[in-house]
């Protein structure tokens, strides 16, 4: 009806160049936006180098309180063998047809002991090596050594101050727990 007027237009078809370039505008791929991806993998990257800073700081603080812990035992073992009122005393002993030796590294003046036991038999079941310090006529229990395995061990005494003057050192075979006084074979008896 509006054809009368002359108002409407006709179907035209493009011209080939403009149909051309909408229809490659159309085909092409606009870049994405990169950044968010970049933000991600920078946060998780942050994330995991933070998770494997503080397990690593945690385990390095662990290690360094263990290390601290055996140097402070070193410095008490070497400051108690450089002692000037060290007296030391090497006992052969023999149990179970193991021939071994017992070092003990007695301090006159802080009334500490280094025993040193290589070359023990290990211990029966329900059975431990038990030290006693000999002051005159009795033996008080000084410490009970449980040796499982044939490995050397080294132990530190604190020779009690009621225990009074220690005039030598012994050692039997005793049950686990230990004994109040001797009770089993005597492995040695030294005397001071």
């Amino acid at each position: 009806m509006t054809d009368w007027l002359g108002m409407s237009a006709g179907p035209r078809m493009p011209r080939p160049e403009i149909r051309e370039r909408v229809l490659a505008r159309a085909a092409e791929r606009r870049p994405r936006a990169r950044w968010p991806l970049a933000v991600a993998a920078g946060l998780l990257v942050l994330a995991g180098g933070g998770w494997w800073s503080w397990s690593t700081m945690r385990r390095l603080g662990a290690e360094r309180s263990r290390l601290e812990v055996a140097l402070a035992a070193y410095q008490d073992t070497l400051s108690l063998l450089r002692s000037p009122e060290t007296r030391v005393l090497a006992i052969p002993v023999s149990t179970d047809g193991w021939v071994g030796h017992v070092t003990i590294f007695a301090d006159a003046k802080t009334h500490r002991w280094l025993v040193a036991c290589n070359g023990l038999a290990p211990n029966a079941p329900r059975q431990a090596y038990q030290l006693w310090f000999l002051t005159g006529s009795t033996a008080r229990p000084a410490a009970v050594m449980r040796m499982d395995h044939d490995v050397p061990m080294v132990m530190t005494l604190d020779v009690p101050p009621e225990a009074g003057r220690v005039t030598g050192l012994a050692m039997s075979v005793e049950p686990r727990a230990g004994s109040t006084a001797p009770t089993g074979a005597l492995v040695f008896r030294v005397e001071l």
